[in-house]
């Protein structure tokens, strides 16, 4: 499985406290020695002990090619990697927190998991040795790692969730161009039935694909600063997030979906990958990842796919340039060497990037980088994040993982038709007051 499929379903997956029963003690005795540096091997080296989730290819050849590179360049330290899928490495970290030790350097979604990391005095505050190179790096992808004007962590790719879209059957159904506004974006569902053609595929089972809409007309609505007002407050039973709702029911009531919707899941032969990428739908709402879910599902749909962004909304405060959407990138534990941070300094260079973005199919996340990405559809995400007006991360990420599972799962009863527009409203309120 490509990561770039892992680091979309897969990372949905960390919802909520992992149990950690049963892991053994070496878990939580494999870190960093001391808070005043590291450890050293036999041949006196400084070793950086560096946690990925890059268990899949191509960066689980990639990892480790670019941690030797490294170190045939800088003999005097060994990069001890660490690779756990996903799952693991959540479960494994949710134990480390607990002890008060982390890994010199760590896979990190930012947002609200990494801000009680930060809360907790475990993770580095790199805000002055970064100074000098972090504005080389895509303004939209340090978002999730920066609390109050301080950075915690390093992003080392980004993303955003767009609508992905068969240009055949867009003009099969005698649509022009990608709708612009959420009403014309009905009015292009509607022409799509017209024609016999499914307008949307939709993984209903996983819940999380269905909240995108959810969380994409909020910010079209509220703006972003609106999402993080509800946030701060706690309430999300404003007009706005009520509206959000209204206008996913809207859609809902087309029957835009293709058929058993909501037993799909997002892989598989039958998923919504492979719905979009066997041309038995014209659109899904996903991240950068979806063309490889297609293809590698299904059997892609090469020059007739296209990419637009998520329509505005007719009154809205938020642009159709606010971008939602996340990433991943790489924190360093308080007290880690400083050879850690001057790997992670070289990791997100723009020459790395460049072999990052060409081998592993990736989003330059440094802007010196950028003339590496060739592939037109990552292009145009690409295009879209760094024009972008403002950035809201994954709200599984962004907010408390109970509340971030709330949105999902109220979300989902909209669309399956148990939950109203005020009734998912007020359900993700409840739990954000019980946090």
């Amino acid at each position: 499985m490509p990561h770039a499929v892992r680091s979309s379903f897969s990372r949905r997956r960390f919802l909520g406290v992992v149990s950690v029963a049963g892991l053994g003690t070496a878990v939580l005795t494999s870190c960093g020695d001391s808070d005043d540096g590291g450890s050293t091997d036999s041949q006196g080296r400084t070793v950086v002990e560096w946690w990925h989730i890059r268990t899949t290819e191509p960066g689980k050849t990639l990892w480790p090619q670019q941690a030797k590179a490294y170190e045939k360049a800088h003999p005097d330290t060994r990069i001890k990697l660490v690779p756990l899928e996903n799952d693991a490495f959540k479960a494994k970290m949710t134990a480390l927190v607990g002890t008060g030790k982390l890994p010199d350097m760590y896979n990190t979604w930012g947002g609200g998991v990494l801000k009680q990391q930060v809360d907790a005095g475990l993770t580095e505050d790199i805000t002055d040795q970064v100074k000098d190179w972090i504005g080389d790096l895509v303004p939209a992808s340090r978002v999730p790692y920066e609390f109050d004007g301080r950075i915690y962590a390093v992003p080392e790719e980004i993303g955003a969730v767009g609508f992905w879209y068969n240009k055949a059957h867009f003009k099969e159904a005698g649509i022009a161009s990608p709708p612009a506004t959420w009403a014309a974006f009905l009015d292009a569902v509607k022409k799509l039935k017209d024609a016999g053609i499914t307008p949307i595929a939709l993984a209903g089972k996983e819940k999380w694909p269905g909240m995108y809409y959810w969380a994409y007309l909020a910010i079209r609505i509220a703006g972003v600063d609106g999402m993080q007002k509800a946030a701060d407050a706690k309430d999300f039973t404003g007009d706005e997030f009520v509206k959000a709702g209204e206008h996913l029911k809207e859609l809902v009531d087309l029957d835009p979906f293709q058929k058993g919707f909501l037993g799909a899941a997002y892989p598989g032969p039958t998923g919504q990958g492979a719905t979009m990428g066997n041309a038995k739908a014209a659109m899904e709402l996903m991240g950068q990842w979806a063309p490889n879910v297609q293809s590698s599902e299904g059997k892609g749909l090469g020059d007739d796919l296209g990419f637009f962004p998520f329509p505005a909304v007719e009154g809205g405060k938020g642009k159709s340039t606010d971008v939602f959407g996340g990433g991943g990138g790489y924190a360093l534990r308080k007290g880690a060497p400083k050879e850690a941070l001057e790997f992670l300094k070289w990791f997100v260079g723009p020459e790395n990037n460049r072999v990052i973005v060409k081998d592993g199919g990736m989003i330059p996340v440094n802007t010196k980088a950028l003339d590496a990405l060739t592939d037109p559809n990552l292009k145009a995400v690409s295009d879209l994040l760094n024009s972008t007006t403002a950035f809201q991360l994954y709200l599984d990420q962004a907010y408390p993982p109970a509340v971030g599972q709330e949105v999902n799962d109220s979300v989902a009863a909209l669309i399956a038709g148990s939950k109203s527009p005020a009734d998912v409203a007020r359900s993700i309120t409840q739990v954000a007051k019980s946090q």
